[in-house]
């Protein structure tokens, strides 16, 4: 007998999520069906609740992280088979499906966004990976430019992926800006890995927990003076440019400060960049569903966290046990409460008379770009719309979890 499938869905932009049965995905081809152990929360998904933004079709099941076994594997998927211990990246951002989002019992992953978690490692904490580190590939080694949004490219940086060996420096100096988020934290640890020297900027109590990722000098975002620390910490080294996580008015104030004493470079941020940026700065939003990021996913992920050279950082903390905690989980990830988990339980509410008439999902992959369907926000709308989130949550980009 099948089991039975259940969601969080969102049935209008600033309501809460409503827990409620859910057709039970099938595996496409490349894909894979996980039945899921816990979820993670980030900063976007509390967007998309309070906001709508991105969504595609109504009711809308999103959310972007998942650990769990595989139930089912599509035609074609050889790495992975039924039973395996598996974290992914579900992609509802950009195919708009129901299926394809985290806040479910059972979800649709690709296979080549997936890796198996070793036995060591615990589905909680596991499940802090994904988004992270497919963010932190897509600031770090894009090699042309593609779109995030119309008119609003995505960074170049072209850097070398990480690597299993212990290689040497570079002599390459990066900035990340908001170092101890989830994902500065996973792009410091993704930059070292190719010999890139990390400088972070983070909050005072967050030091030693940047360093433990792999920065080599860590700044207070709060300090006055640091500009010139940072410029003073490039030193000599070949500057490649900033990925700034945290992506406010402040923030880029202080990253176009850098630039101009330091001689331009690449400017990556997870919002729009500013406008009108100096000719020697190339700016791009990263958006984080992009196969450049698949020989990382295929080759690096499992062998790097079995060495513990790839780290589940930061530690999660666990909101609750069932979907009936994601609205808990978002309400905390917007009070700023760090790095929390929820694991996920069925629950069985009565069904309303809209979800009685909510039908079958059927959807059609999009491919990774512009999602034609969203609705045409404006760069600088999401940008007013994020600016205040994050300069409030400075160092907890990855805030919440959910276990099931």
């Amino acid at each position: 007998m099948a089991p039975t499938n259940q969601a969080a869905w969102l049935t209008k932009a600033g309501t809460p999520l409503e827990v409620s049965d859910a057709p039970l995905p099938t595996a496409g081809p490349g894909e894979l069906v996980v039945k899921n152990a816990a979820v993670a929360i980030n900063p976007l998904d509390c967007h998309m609740q309070d906001h709508g933004v991105f969504v595609q079709q109504w009711p809308s099941v999103f959310g972007c992280d998942v650990a769990g076994e595989v139930y089912e594997a599509g035609e074609g998927v050889q790495s992975f088979k039924k039973g395996d211990r598996v974290i992914g990246h579900a992609i509802n951002l950009v195919s708009g499906r129901p299926q394809d989002g985290a806040y479910a019992l059972y979800t649709v992953i690709p296979a080549n966004k997936a890796a198996i978690l070793p036995d060591t490692i615990s589905f909680t904490d596991g499940v802090v990976v994904p988004f992270a580190l497919e963010a932190a590939v897509c600031a770090l080694s894009l090699k042309v430019p593609g779109v995030a949004m119309p008119g609003v490219a995505t960074p170049a940086l072209a850097l070398p992926y990480p690597s299993l060996e212990d290689v040497p420096a570079s002599g390459k100096t990066l900035v990340i800006y908001g170092g101890s988020s989830a994902v500065g934290s996973m792009t410091t640890q993704i930059a070292t890995a190719t010999g890139i020297n990390v400088i972070s900027v983070a909050g005072k109590h967050n030091f030693d927990f940047s360093k433990r990722c792999g920065a080599t000098q860590v700044f207070d975002h709060k300090d006055p003076l640091v500009v010139e620390k940072v410029i003073e910490a490039v030193g000599i080294s070949e500057f490649i440019g900033i990925f700034d996580v945290v992506a406010t008015p402040e923030t880029y104030a202080h990253d176009l400060a850098i630039f101009a004493k330091l001689g331009g470079g690449h400017l990556a941020s997870v919002h729009p960049p500013p406008p009108d940026l100096p000719a020697n700065v190339t700016g791009g939003m990263i958006f984080a569903v992009n196969d450049i990021a698949t020989p990382v996913w295929e080759e690096y992920v499992t062998p790097a966290l079995k060495a513990g050279k790839l780290q589940c950082l930061p530690p999660p903390t666990v909101v609750g046990k069932g979907l009936e905690h994601i609205n808990e989980a978002l309400k905390k990830c917007k009070a700023g409460l760090k790095n929390t988990v929820e694991e996920v339980r069925p629950v069985m509410p009565p069904l309303s008379a809209v979800e009685k008439q909510r039908p079958q999902i059927s959807g059609i992959f999009t491919p990774y770009n512009y999602r034609p369907n969203t609705p045409p926000y404006t760069s600088s709308w999401l940008w007013s719309k994020y600016a205040e989130f994050n300069l409030k949550h400075f160092d907890c980009q990855r805030l919440m979890f959910v276990s099931f």
